[in-house]
């Protein structure tokens, strides 16, 4: 059983219940039948037990500080406040760079039945306008049902996405993609159908940028063991009519570290393995960090690498060769595109506060964790970006290694290295480790949204 990690809630299902609660588990993938998922904790993670029950009208008061949560379950928790000062975004948000006037598309598989009103709460608890979220229902979608856990997983990752990139772009606007993906276990079909929801809104002229947070190891499509890519090649029209039309496409890189055990179903190998779409030289694989912040979100020490009980997505793919982008990090990835780009929180021992109610029995504030966070914190500075160029920005990997290739000289790039940890992950083989410069830990590095904002809308 192949399962590709991107996003889990860290947390029990109740209250001093010391159990895992693994939000989406994922249909097996077996060789030949890549499926479409979004993703969970690795087997073993340290739960951290829900607040669950409140109602939303007192779960303002349920929040635990930073120094709460580490002196509880040893993990910090951050709140979106934290998040915009260590980030540096609140200078943007003065001069009136909120995100307004663009369009963040978000695609998940079934969605959550409460979106909106979650949103408005997580919103109205930490001092923000909320936004409304257009729903785009794509194919057929089920009623959610919250005894089932492929949609209780989904809604999950719904949540996550979309609270996260509006906590950094407030006033920009979202649009959620609900697919039927995923429901009988046709990966292949599953992501067909994600990609024309996104080719659709791409035509219209819907969305400036498109976060991503659900994949498939390149070696689980069909034809892989005898080097025909043409199963991965054959969806890739949604991307290539993103970068016509100029809309930026990103993907979490994923929670699995360098490496994926029993990738093949068989475990008779563990090997280096990427995901696509993350590993697609048109969509922008955004990786995972560990921020160390006080109560302030002021930071105590530099970024690491995401890696505890869950690892940072990242290494070469085994599909697409180097693209021109990264002939100045050569070096590094060798003659096949490595991931990630670029990285945002995503670790376990940092976890986003989220806000929920699609499951009935435990309506509250949670902990989530992984890149499929780092993917839409990503979302909402491209957004910006894009606010502050007046236009899309399309395919930022040019200038964003670009960006990258000057930063050791001119800090006003806004590129951030990163150089503590490794990506280690669980089956034994080593994994890359935090370097100066491009590594395929954490791509690039991260960045200072007052700083890296305006250059890259300047470089696009």
């Amino acid at each position: 059983m192949r399962r590709v990690h991107a996003r889990r809630r860290i947390a029990a299902a109740a209250v001093g219940v010391a159990t895992l609660a693994n939000v989406a588990l994922i249909a097996p993938v077996l060789s030949g039948s890549a499926v479409a998922a979004p993703v969970h904790a690795v087997q073993g993670a340290k739960p951290v037990p829900a607040i669950a029950g409140e109602q939303s009208k007192n779960a303002a008061h349920s929040l635990l500080t930073t120094a709460q949560c580490q002196a509880q379950w040893q993990v910090s928790c951050y709140t979106p406040n934290q998040y915009r000062q260590a980030y540096n975004l609140n200078p943007l948000y003065r001069a009136g760079i909120t995100g307004k006037g663009r369009t963040i598309v978000i695609v998940d598989s079934f969605g959550s039945p409460t979106i909106q009103h979650d949103l408005d709460v997580y919103s109205a608890r930490f001092g923000m306008k909320s936004t409304h979220v257009d729903i785009v229902k794509w194919g057929t979608v089920p009623r959610f049902d919250s005894t089932n856990p492929d949609h209780m997983g989904w809604a999950g990752e719904t949540t996550l996405d979309v609270e996260m990139a509006h906590a950094v772009a407030p006033d920009a606007h979202i649009v959620l993609v609900e697919s039927g993906a995923n429901q009988n276990g046709d990966g292949t079909t599953g992501l067909r159908e994600m990609m024309d929801a996104e080719k659709s809104l791409i035509d219209r002229g819907v969305g400036d940028v498109i976060s991503q947070s659900f994949g498939a190891t390149e070696n689980t499509f069909p034809g892989f063991r005898k080097g025909d890519f043409s199963s991965i090649e054959n969806l890739r029209y949604a991307f290539k009519d993103a970068a016509k039309h100029k809309v930026t496409v990103l993907a979490a890189s994923g929670d699995g570290g360098a490496t994926n055990t029993n990738a093949n179903g068989n475990g008779d190998y563990p090997y280096r393995v990427n995901a696509w779409p993350s590993s697609d030289p048109l969509a922008v694989s955004v990786g995972g960090t560990q921020l160390h912040l006080d109560a302030k979100g002021d930071r105590i020490a530099p970024d690491s690498v995401f890696n505890d009980e869950g690892a940072s997505g990242g290494g070469p793919s085994h599909v697409f060769a180097r693209p021109s982008y990264q002939t100045g990090v050569e070096q590094v990835v060798g003659g096949h595109r490595g991931t990630p780009d670029v990285s945002m929180s995503a670790a376990m021992k940092g976890g986003a506060w989220v806000y929920s109610s699609y499951d009935p029995k435990r309506v509250g504030w949670d902990l989530f964790v992984g890149t499929s966070e780092a993917s839409p914190l990503f979302a909402g500075i491209v957004a910006l970006a894009d606010q502050v160029a007046g236009h899309r920005l399309g395919d930022i990997h040019q200038a964003l290694y670009a960006l990258s290739a000057q930063s050791s000289r001119n800090p006003s790039t806004g590129i951030v290295d990163v150089k503590d940890g490794t990506n280690n992950s669980f089956a034994g083989v080593t994994g890359y480790t935090a370097a100066k410069g491009y590594d395929m830990a954490t791509g690039v590095g991260t960045i200072d949204a007052a700083r890296f904002v305006p250059a890259l809308a300047k470089a696009g």
